[in-house]
């Protein structure tokens, strides 16, 4: 599971993955959830601790290490439990590996994210989790700048990203942008669905 067994995806910062997803449902199931107005940046989770989802569970025991998620059990909200067409997109990774935080990431026409670094998102990282990216909307006018350079992401496709490198987004347009993101622990896998799409 280490570099040496997937001596590929050593010093990649992106990889487009195999996976190809409908956007056009994925957009109709965001739509149905009537999400209210916001400013600038919004993170709507789909799948979280479960003390968050279910109130009555008790706070997890504190932790000496919270990259990659094992600190607590992880629950579906209800927004992800009416959502047939996410749940199935997710369900195909849950079946391979351990997915914990999936959130819908939606940015305001003419916002920015600063530059920026998640330090445990990487495969290289020795305990964390990875993020895979699956745009929803996009408009020709919003960019995301990894380690300088834009990814080419259009909806639907699902992208591997090394986010604890310098990562921005500008959007320049006047729609807002949709991603949906799924945060799982990299095993074995996911880390040859990434080597096999280079």
């Amino acid at each position: 599971m280490d570099s040496l067994t997937y001596p590929k995806t050593i010093g990649l910062d992106r990889v487009k993955l195999h996976f190809e997803f409908n956007a056009d449902r994925l957009l109709e199931e965001v739509q149905k959830m009537k999400l209210s107005g916001f400013e600038y940046y919004d993170a709507l989770p789909l799948r979280a601790p479960a003390h968050l989802v279910d109130p009555k569970l008790p706070f997890p025991e504190p932790s000496g290490d919270y990259a990659d998620g094992s600190w607590t059990d992880w629950l579906d909200t209800d927004l992800l439990k009416g959502s047939d067409y996410i749940s199935e997109v997710i369900e195909n990774f849950k079946q391979n590996t351990t997915v914990n935080l999936v959130r819908i990431l939606r940015l305001s026409a003419y916002s920015e994210v600063k530059e920026h670094t998640d330090p445990t998102l990487a495969l290289e990282e020795e305990k964390s989790m990875i993020r895979l990216t699956i745009p929803i909307t996009n408009n020709p006018e919003c960019d995301f700048y990894l380690n300088g350079h834009v990814v080419p992401m259009k909806p639907g496709e699902c992208w591997y990203l090394k986010l604890n490198d310098p990562h921005k987004i500008i959007n320049r347009g006047n729609s807002e942008r949709i991603n949906l993101t799924i945060d799982m622990i990299p095993n074995d896998w996911i880390r040859g669905q990434i080597e096999n799409s280079i």
